[in-house]
């Protein structure tokens, strides 16, 4: 919660500067790139679209480590028990094979 509050509030500094909009525009705007929507508002001048791009790229990665961060616990705990049960099924079946009466 704290790095995506200072990601926001990066995100509002930066379109309050740069673009010239009203802090609840550049709240708007952040919060839509950082929930992966996109911005709202046109921007006018190259370096407020410069930032945009950056920001929007800073706000993808900070999703994907976010959700890597959040799901790597419970993949790890469902993941190796699922590959075990496969392991043994698939173990049980060649030694089936192998020991089986020629036909």
């Amino acid at each position: 919660m704290v790095l995506i509050g200072v990601a926001l509030a990066i995100g509002m500094a930066g379109y309050h500067e740069l673009a010239g909009l009203s802090w609840i525009d550049a709240f708007v705007n952040a919060a839509m790139l950082l929930g992966g929507m996109g911005p709202v508002s046109p921007l006018d001048n190259d370096a407020a679209k410069l930032f945009a791009g950056i920001y929007a790229l800073v706000c993808g990665l900070l999703i994907v480590i976010t959700s890597g961060v959040i799901l790597a616990p419970i993949l790890h705990r469902v993941l190796p028990r699922h590959a075990c049960a496969n392991r043994r099924r698939l173990t049980e079946a060649i030694n089936a094979r192998r020991f089986a009466a020629p036909a």
